[in-house]
């Protein structure tokens, strides 16, 4: 009996040093968990969903409040809620298109200011508001697929009416060209960009667009 003391001794020492070298491997895979947790969370941290925030000069004229009341309210809805858009919002109700606006689901609308429409002639203008075919078709083309950010409103977008506007220029500066536009004598510049709405983005421009022949 006594022989076999010194083997069990050592059994013993080799149960003991095994428990703590699992103990240490558990903690080590713990920590390496912690490390991977902590690298994802850092990751999903730095990346950063597409900046809502309007951009343009014009943007003084639209403050805080009526931002967050726009981004609440279907585009339809939210056009007669905003003193810049006015004039659309009677010409879009005109048509007999706001619930066909605030229907729609992530689109970007191209709206065109007060100041858009007050440049047209007032005879021109009251023949395409007295036109209601026409009339449809100029307001579905400022209608594109998609919520487009600034950095993705350059390009060629396909309208409601199914033809295409043409976006030139940068995210800063996006320009739709004199040729696009219903008085064809100056390039569409963006007043305010990036508005938001219930379901759609909103670029306020200073011409009023049409579809092309």
């Amino acid at each position: 009996m006594t022989s076999h003391r010194p083997a069990r001794g050592a059994l013993i020492a080799a149960a003991t040093a095994l428990v703590t070298v699992l103990s240490g491997c558990s903690s080590s895979g713990d920590g390496e968990t912690s490390s991977a947790t902590t690298s994802a969370t850092a990751t999903s941290a730095s990346t950063t969903a597409p900046s809502t925030d309007p951009v343009g000069a014009g943007c003084s004229q639209l403050p805080a409040d009526a931002l967050a009341t726009l981004a609440t309210q279907p585009v339809g809805t939210a056009l007669a809620g905003a003193p810049l858009l006015s004039t659309l919002a009677s010409v879009v109700g005109s048509a007999n298109l706001t619930a066909a606006l605030d229907a729609q689901s992530g689109v970007t609308v191209f709206a065109p200011a007060n100041t858009a429409f007050d440049a047209v002639p007032a005879d021109q203008l009251n023949a395409l508001v007295a036109d209601l075919p026409r009339l449809t078709s100029v307001l579905q083309h400022h209608v594109v697929s998609g919520r487009l950010s600034p950095d993705q409103v350059v390009g060629d977008h396909t309208t409601l009416l199914g033809d295409t506007v043409t976006v030139t220029g940068s995210a800063d500066a996006p320009v739709v060209s004199a040729d696009q536009t219903l008085l064809g004598a100056a390039d569409a510049t963006v007043v305010c960009g990036n508005v938001q709405t219930a379901n759609a983005t909103v670029y306020i421009i200073d011409q009023v667009l049409v579809p092309q022949a």
